[in-house]
């Protein structure tokens, strides 16, 4: 595995800006937060449900709230309602009185044309789940059929809760209030768990992914309900409305066009990977669920932590077109140091460690050591896509804060069509033909999607260097942090020789920690400078 192909030079290798990067750490910590709640609930999960029939249900049933949240909730609604509220908050805070109560109402008009718009899916979704099935997983049969219709029923109301909390993370985000937007997610997280705790020993399988399926819901609309009261606090000129006319919210929804079509392409790709699973032995759709929310925690706490606090920073940028490209180019590069500098060795860690993360968190209860190397296989393939991956999303995010939603629409177009002919090739055919066992398939569907990230990273970057200039790593660093995160690879592997079969969380405690403490002692001894900044935040949290 090589680092991307970056500029050498100067691109790049100014500091991070400080609104952008104080705006990031507020987003990690929130993520942080979400992500080892999410964590914790998928371990519990495995726990009681395992790599079961049930399993392989209510985990393809969980792509029906992360379609609607990604259509219309978080990626969507940020792209384009964002950069126009943020700009006329911006207006706003020079003294712009009418610019004030024009964000009050673009706010209040795109949350009931998302209310009105999401109510009326949820119900279809209801009525037609049947008909849907095929689109979520056509290889499943009998129990798994019934099941996974049953949990996708349960779970379409709480998708429109998750959009209307999406509406309040880009009101508190346009104000720059990160960490309760991205840390109101745990609430959610803890009602799962909280139900899986209390009736996962006197419940049969079924009945229990119906129990959690429930708690979802319940605990979407207590992530909406935390978040509503400082919403309503930050907007006091909120008004509610269906003006599809008004010229602001024109040009919301005119953005939200493409955007939501940008992320559908990418909803689609991810339900023709769930469809490509579920011709998978069983068991398989479960797994690729466990092993997702690991590769997921780094694109998570780094890639959307950035772009999310970046976004608003960018779109409220003023000045001629110049000035304008200059200063977006020196959030971008700040930003792809940012994510590079954390992102690099989390995708060494999986490539080499991924067995003692699937092990340390999954292995117990009913998921065994085979389950855990067929995860091991999975986080390798994801491996090798992270890092571009990641820097294409900062990418994108460039592109909606210049209010052009076709480009990354486009590429993404590319990114899905390369994903569904080679993860089809990869998954299915090509363990045929190998003579191996179809179960690393998984591990076939996640590197073909890597390799469409590849595509779509190196194209998104051009268009843009075209843009605004030269952007990008400059080569010296990401040889660097490459090199560290190999070093902190070859530490971790031996120590995970050395400890031998232990306790698995004792063992991922002391390998992580140790991969993690030679990654920052190397970049520290060469001087790479996001180590200096990371160790002095961390002082001054003390």
């Amino acid at each position: 595995m090589t680092p991307p192909p970056l500029d050498d030079g100067k691109p790049g290798a100014s500091k991070p800006p400080r609104r952008g990067g104080a705006g990031a750490v507020f987003v990690s910590i929130g993520i942080f937060a979400t992500k080892m709640f999410g964590i914790v609930r998928q371990v519990v999960i495995a726990h009681f449900l395992g790599a079961s029939v049930a399993a392989d249900a209510f985990n393809a049933a969980f792509r029906i709230p992360n379609l609607l949240q990604n259509l219309f909730g978080e990626g969507a609604l940020s792209a384009s309602f964002i950069p126009v509220y943020a700009n006329l908050l911006a207006r706003g805070e020079k003294g712009d009185l009418a610019a004030q109560e024009e964000a009050g109402r673009v706010a209040g008009a795109v949350f009931a044309i998302l209310a009105l718009v999401v109510s009326v899916l949820v119900l279809l979704g209801v009525l037609f789940t049947p008909q849907i099935l095929p689109v979520i997983a056509a290889g499943f049969q009998g129990e798994r059929k019934t099941l996974v219709i049953t949990y996708v029923r349960i779970l379409f109301p709480g998708a429109g809760l998750f959009v209307l909390s999406a509406w309040c993370l880009g009101v508190l985000n346009s104000h720059r209030k990160f960490l309760l937007s991205y840390a109101a997610p745990v609430v959610w997280n803890l009602a799962i768990i909280v139900a899986l705790l209390v009736f996962g020993r006197g419940q049969d399988l079924p009945t229990l992914g119906r129990t959690a399926a429930w708690a979802s819901v319940v605990g979407a609309g207590a992530q909406f309900l935390v978040q509503l009261p400082f919403v309503l606090k930050l907007v006091p000129h909120l008004r509610l409305s269906l003006d599809v006319k008004h010229q602001h919210v024109r040009t919301v929804l005119r953005n939200f066009g493409p955007v939501g079509v940008s992320r559908g392409v990418v909803q689609l790709s991810a339900f023709i990977d769930q469809l490509i699973s579920s011709f998978l032995p069983i068991g398989m759709v479960s797994l690729l669920f466990y092993a997702t929310t690991i590769s997921y925690v780094p694109v998570s706490m780094f890639a959307i932590a950035v772009s999310a606090a970046l976004l608003p920073v960018m779109s409220s940028v003023i000045g001629d077109e110049v000035e304008r490209a200059r200063q977006i180019r020196e959030f971008l590069n700040g930003g792809l140091r940012q994510i590079a500098y954390f992102v690099v060795p989390s995708a060494m860690a999986m490539l080499v460690l991924g067995d003692v993360m699937a092990a340390a968190l999954f292995q117990n209860g009913r998921v065994t050591h085979q389950d855990t190397m067929y995860m091991w296989g999975i986080l390798a393939g994801s491996a090798v896509g992270m890092v571009p991956g990641t820097l294409a999303r900062l990418y994108s995010t460039t592109y909606y804060a210049l209010h052009d939603t076709k480009t990354p629409l486009l590429f993404a177009g590319i990114r899905v069509a390369l994903t569904s002919g080679l993860g089809y090739l990869f998954a299915l055919p090509l363990p045929r033909l190998l003579g191996i066992d179809p179960h690393w398939g998984g591990a076939g569907l996640t590197f073909s999607f890597c390799i469409a990230g590849w595509v779509e990273y190196r194209l998104l970057r051009r268009g843009m260097n075209g843009r605004i200039g030269t952007s990008g790593l400059p080569l010296k660093f990401a040889a660097t942090i490459w090199a560290s995160a190999g070093v902190a690879a070859a530490g971790g592997f031996g120590l995970k020789l050395l400890l031998g079969a232990r306790n698995h969380v004792v063992v991922g405690v002391i390998v992580l920690g140790g991969f993690g403490l030679i990654y920052l002692a190397s970049t520290s001894l060469l001087r790479v400078p996001e180590t200096r900044l990371l160790v002095n935040r961390l002082r001054l949290k003390r």
